[in-house]
């Protein structure tokens, strides 16, 4: 990840480029755990992902949300506190 590239603009770039999906939502919801465990200033800690990608067919969920973690890398994953996933086969 470039060093000034904002978390959202990385993932959504990375799941992009990885799955090629016919959807991609990511939202940065941290200002709604203001106040919660994990919330950083500044937001980029908490956010809410809906992929749609023919490669999660067949998938159970648990290996769909395995594809995106290690497609987003565990550099990634550590820093930030929390990843909703909605993964669609599509």
């Amino acid at each position: 990840m470039k060093k000034l590239e904002r978390m959202l603009d990385h993932i959504k770039k990375t799941l992009q480029e990885s799955f090629e999906p016919t959807e991609l939502v990511v939202l940065d919801v941290s200002e709604s755990h203001r106040g919660h465990s994990g919330f950083q200033e500044g937001g980029e800690s908490h956010f809410d992902v809906t992929i749609s990608a023919a490669q999660f067919s067949g998938m159970s969920r648990l290996e769909q949300h395995r594809a995106v973690h290690s497609a987003l890398g565990p550099d990634t994953i550590k820093r930030i506190h929390a990843l909703a996933l909605t993964v669609r086969s599509g």
